[in-house]
């Protein structure tokens, strides 16, 4: 594969490589918005020859990830990745295979090269926490779509009277012993780490995670019931080192699974 940049462009952050064959020769994540100061670092990178990239935070983000690689190498190819009724090996179970996010699609991609003629439950956690069951003959049967651990959390906050919305920092700290319950009361620091909280904010991040783990819980076994056989369970996403400690199933962490797609799809021929 030629010298490619790779881009995932999620609902929160921007992550991106700059890769050559097997090799990674630079990468970063930055939020939204902030483009700007990933420019000098971009400028100070060989060209690729082209940059691919998955999108899935709307046209307003496009166009500024549009702007910074043409302000950083102009009239650099940019192929905006859609998912396709087949790819990689892959056939896609959507009865409109590009309404399908492009950031799921790449994913199941890295996901079977990671670990080829196995049943796979893909479980990302970020803004959303989605879902895909893809067979080891890859066929993506199908998913699911919830709302990630922070926007549960910070919905609860905002259409209650009386609850308070946490995000995803303060929730960890809380169920790890550090927020307002430590030294405040015994009885529910005691309660930190098991399944039932003794004040508000534990009860609402510990409730919200559990949620969460229900989610992928169910998905799992129900994946196992569809292909007749236990499916391996991949996580990943900014929420799944807190998530990922109430789960009851074995699950593989893999980070980058978008990336390690965008390139399988650089480096095969057009």
């Amino acid at each position: 594969m030629s010298r490619a940049l790779l881009v995932d462009a999620g609902n929160s952050r921007v992550k991106w490589a700059l890769v050559e064959g097997s090799h990674t020769l630079a990468d970063g994540v930055f939020v939204h918005g902030e483009e700007a100061s990933e420019r000098s670092r971009l400028a100070a990178l060989p060209r690729p020859a082209a940059a691919w990239v998955s999108n899935v935070a709307g046209p307003e983000a496009a166009a500024r990830i549009g702007a910074l690689i043409e302000a950083v190498w102009p009239g650099l190819e940019c192929r905006w990745v859609r998912a396709q009724a087949k790819q990689a090996g892959i056939t896609n179970g959507y009865a409109e295979p590009s309404q399908l996010g492009s950031d799921r699609w790449c994913g199941m991609i890295g996901a079977r090269a990671a670990y080829p003629g196995e049943h796979l439950l893909i479980a990302t956690l970020g803004t959303a926490t989605t879902v895909e069951a893809l067979h080891a003959d890859g066929r993506f049967i199908g998913g699911l779509i919830a709302p990630g651990w922070t926007l549960m959390m910070q919905s609860l906050g905002q259409h209650t009277a009386q609850l308070p919305s946490l995000d995803a920092v303060e929730a960890r700290q809380i169920l790890q012993g550090k927020g307002e319950t430590k030294g405040k009361d015994k009885a529910a620091a005691e309660h930190i780490g098991s399944t039932f909280a003794c004040d508000t904010r534990s009860s609402l991040g510990e409730g919200c995670r559990i949620a969460q783990t229900a989610f992928i819980e169910h998905a799992w076994h129900d994946a196992a019931a569809t292909f007749g056989s236990t499916a391996r369970c991949l996580l990943s996403g900014g929420a799944a080192d807190a998530v990922s400690t109430r789960l009851r199933i074995p699950f593989t962490r893999h980070e980058g699974l978008v990336l390690a797609g965008l390139a399988w799809i650089a480096a095969a021929p057009v």
